[in-house]
């Protein structure tokens, strides 16, 4: 049975790199229809790493599988400008929710020393977005509050326990606070060349490593 397992989750997360791939090309050569397809996709292929796992009563699992599916509902909203405010609010919420699971899981972790780094360079990148942010200055100054809070306790469970699923999860993090990053500095400041291969890649890497770091946590809460 545990073979079984590993081996479905093998081939999900090939399928997951296939389809990140195939997506990521599509956007670059401009075939926005199969682009379009492939997004969600790889982000459902992301979520069944969670959603097909046992122990129905983990609240862990429940929550991680609730901000990957905002994630998703971020990725379809996102593909059209005219919703990205209500995209940004979807990755909201996600955060919030990988926030929660994180303090759920081994209870909330006051590490100073991280929650200063991390803000001191979430305000900076705020203050340096500042004069292109326009009407987005409060959803966006919100929302770096938010990812901040997210990565910091994200990175306090490696700094708790170091298991190599926490590690997973502290580089996640970080990963999903460069993503958003690029993100950002693409709309608001300026655009660079192979930017959606830099955002796309390391956002699915991101989700990828914490849907596989909840996996291993979930199969252990099993025993």
């Amino acid at each position: 049975m545990v073979v079984k397992s590993v081996n479905i989750t093998r081939v999900t997360n090939l399928l997951i790199v296939i389809s990140a791939i195939l997506a990521i090309l599509m956007e670059f050569l401009g075939n926005r229809t199969v682009y379009m397809v492939l997004k969600p996709l790889t982000t459902i292929l992301v979520t069944t790493l969670l959603f097909f796992q046992t122990n129905k009563n983990s609240k862990f699992k429940r929550l991680m599988i609730a901000a990957l599916l905002f994630c998703l509902l971020g990725d379809i909203l996102l593909l059209f400008p005219a919703y990205f405010v209500f995209g940004l609010a979807a990755f909201l919420v996600a955060h919030i929710l990988f926030t929660i699971g994180f303090i759920n899981l081994k209870g909330f972790h006051p590490h100073w020393i991280s929650f200063l780094i991390l803000y001191a360079i979430g305000t900076s990148l705020f203050l340096w977005l500042k004069p292109g942010l326009g009407d987005f200055m409060n959803p966006i100054g919100g929302y770096v509050v938010v990812i901040c809070f997210m990565a910091w306790q994200g990175i306090g469970l490696f700094l708790k326990e170091k298991r190599q699923e926490f590690a997973w999860i502290a580089i996640a993090v970080l990963l999903f606070m460069f993503s958003d990053t690029m993100i950002a500095m693409s709309k608001f400041k300026t655009d660079f060349d192979y930017s959606s291969i830099v955002i796309l890649s390391t956002y699915w890497l991101s989700i990828g490593l914490i849907a596989n770091a909840a996996r291993r946590i979930i199969l252990k809460q099993n025993g």
